[in-house]
């Protein structure tokens, strides 16, 4: 049985505002507990066999898996569209789509194929993959956060270790790119417990967030299996990932808050030194704005106004149209970029109000909404 929990009135005056209101829809209905969360969903909907049988192959669980998000789906449309209520359960079916979710996720995580990189470490024997996480799940952090955007605040953010990308101004560096498993070293169950306590807390939402989720999923979407609260999954992400690992998690995230860094693939190797970054993330970002709410993170960086943000403005416009875009302007020389500003002088700068203002007259030459999250 999961436990409803009611936020206060005067913190939703945010959601005066009718863009706000039509885009976040689902996540707001989610928020005020007038709908399950999709997690809820995914763990109610029985399936007939054992996924987690080590006789199963994984493509067979795959083929599994593509039958039963098509139920899903149409159960989701029905709850969402108001046609249908979940009913109230005081069990769960003994396998679920959720447990199917959860098998597959174990699979892709040793040999590792979670982020776009398939490093292939085999994570279950403790070696670290390329985002610097080994066997467990590394929490470094959780709180309420009010620093997110304002449908957000407060939000319950979970700093995760580790990182897919390795971004040479990275803000977060002391937990996505050094001392990654200094952090908590917690079960799924734990996992469940933080999530519990900060939605009773207040939370509007439970933010994955790090350095970067990606690395933790299976730990992630097993927590779901034990959390009995409803509460709105919000993935933060920079999206590198790879499209199985993405099938797992669409099913189970509300709201999506990915960052989208780069207008190109040359920026992205430079700077954050990985490949093919803009086929996969704006893959990625696509899909998961089908299948759920979202605001697009943009960080402005130095002199990449013709080369980054206006490539990602317009294809913002023209593939993401639902989406509610903040536009920032935090960026700050950091890690590799403040220690050795002699190799990246064209970003060892904050960015001039000239960029930032010229950021803002492409969003709204294109129609793009942004001001109302920033």
């Amino acid at each position: 049985m999961f436990e409803y929990f009611y936020l206060r009135p005067d913190a939703l005056s945010v959601w005066a505002d009718p863009d706000v209101r039509e885009r976040l829809s689902w996540y707001y209905s989610v928020m005020k507990n007038e709908k399950p969360a999709k997690f809820i969903i995914a763990r109610s909907l029985e399936i007939d066999l054992d996924p987690y049988d080590p006789e199963i192959t994984e493509e067979e669980l795959w083929r599994i898996h593509e039958k039963y998000r098509d139920t899903f789906r149409k159960i989701w449309v029905e709850i969402r569209e108001g046609h249908v209520e979940l009913e109230k359960q005081d069990s769960y079916p003994k396998h679920s789509f959720l447990d199917l979710k959860i098998s597959l996720a174990k699979r892709l995580y040793s040999p590792c194929r979670l982020c776009a990189r398939r490093c292939g470490a085999e994570r279950n024997m403790g070696q670290k993959g390329v985002c610097g996480v080994s066997g467990h799940c590394i929490v470094h952090s959780y709180f309420h956060h009010l620093g997110e955007e304002a449908p957000l605040v407060p939000s319950g953010t979970i700093f995760y270790g580790g990182c897919p990308l390795k971004c040479v101004y990275c803000q977060n560096w002391d937990i996505s790119q050094v001392g990654i498993e200094d952090g908590a070293k917690i079960t799924p169950f734990r996992l469940a417990e933080i999530q519990k306590e900060l939605r009773l807390g207040g939370a509007r939402n439970i933010n994955h967030v790090g350095g970067d989720p990606i690395p933790h999923i299976p730990f992630i979407l097993e927590s779901l299996k034990y959390l009995d609260v409803n509460v709105p999954q919000l993935w933060n992400s920079n999206m590198y990932m790879t499209r199985e690992a993405l099938t797992l998690i669409i099913d189970v995230i509300d709201i999506w808050l990915p960052d989208l860094k780069y207008g190109n693939n040359k920026c992205a190797e430079k700077y954050s030194l990985v490949k093919n970054y803009w086929e996969i993330v704006t893959h990625n970002i696509r899909i998961a704005h089908d299948n759920g709410d979202m605001i697009i993170r943009h960080l402005v960086l130095p002199g990449h106004i013709n080369c980054c943000t206006e490539k990602i403005l317009k294809w913002i416009a023209e593939n993401t149209p639902r989406a509610l875009v903040n536009i920032m302007d935090q960026y700050r020389p950091e890690y590799l970029v403040r220690k050795y500003p002699e190799r990246y002088p064209e970003i060892a700068r904050r960015i001039k109000k000239e960029e930032l203002l010229e950021a803002y007259r492409l969003a709204d030459e294109l129609g793009i909404v942004f001001r109302p999250v920033s």
